[in-house]
């Protein structure tokens, strides 16, 4: 075969029989640290999708910045990135409001018996407020939560790295799982949460072997993190991540490893996206 050739630290038998491997791209999640999924998922949000929110990740600590149209948002936020994996808290401080949400108006003070009666202007018709479309926002993705708080409670699922996004009451469930049974339980639970209209698993892929791969991060990024075991090799390592051995290139420059064919044993490889 002749990358195999070309790439002398490829043991023979890595490749599946089709090609490379199955996935011509990056595996969510491998390659996705915890931000980046927060940020997905921000950007699957079309009330959040424009905003163009940051990011950052410390020890399953979110914190999210940027501004926003009023401080309403900041609750939407916190309740779509609760949906990720691996999200133990969610920051909102940094939300920068452009307007402050107004407080209902107080009652109006009683007129004097025989007094003229004030004139009141009749409030204007028209689309729906921002805070009911916000609220409908809110209450969609608190069905996604739901989703996600029953995922984690089962156990055979309770291990597999799945975020839970949400397109009005539909449902999105993305990462992957060790096997077909799992994507079909995973689906059935979402299908089995009240007020889920429909659920998509186009984006939950099943590699065997997947709670393994994706069990050990770094604690400052989230990154997945892989242990170099006796006999690996790069492009065996990016198989089992990538499906295509070819990526070797891809963990080296991430990692500033200089010779792909000197890997040590027990050494932490940070796999990219």
């Amino acid at each position: 075969m002749r990358i195999a050739a070309e790439l002398p630290f490829i043991k023979r038998g890595v490749f599946h029989s089709g090609g490379l491997g199955v996935y011509a791209a990056p595996m969510w999640p491998f390659g996705k640290n915890t931000a980046d999924r927060v940020k997905d998922a921000l950007n699957a949000q079309p009330k959040l999708k424009d905003l163009g929110l940051q990011v950052t990740e410390n020890h399953g600590n979110v914190t999210v910045s940027g501004m926003v149209p009023n401080d309403r948002y900041g609750n939407l936020v916190r309740i779509v990135a609760e949906g990720i994996n691996g999200v133990k808290s969610v920051d909102v401080g940094g939300l920068v409001a452009q307007e402050t949400t107004p407080t209902p108006a107080s009652a109006p003070a009683q007129v004097a018996p025989g007094a003229p009666t004030p004139s009141i202007s009749a409030p204007s018709l028209g689309t729906p407020s921002i805070d009911a479309e916000l609220q409908e926002a809110e209450d969609n993705s608190k069905i996604a939560k739901a989703v996600y708080s029953a995922l984690k409670n089962n156990g055979e699922l309770k291990d597999d790295p799945i975020d839970v996004l949400q397109s009005g009451k539909s449902i999105i469930l993305r990462g992957v799982v060790d096997n077909d049974h799992e994507q079909r339980l995973a689906e059935q639970l979402a299908r089995a949460v009240q007020g889920v209209a429909s659920v998509d698993v186009s984006g939950l892929k099943v590699a065997a072997g997947a709670k393994e791969l994706t069990k050990e991060k770094d604690t400052d990024t989230g990154d997945t993190v892989y242990t170099v075991q006796s006999g690996d090799t790069l492009g065996e390592i990016a198989q089992k991540y990538y499906g295509n051995a070819g990526e070797y290139k891809k963990i080296a420059h991430y990692n500033n490893i200089s010779n792909p064919d000197l890997i040590k044993v027990g050494q932490k490889l940070r796999i990219p996206s």
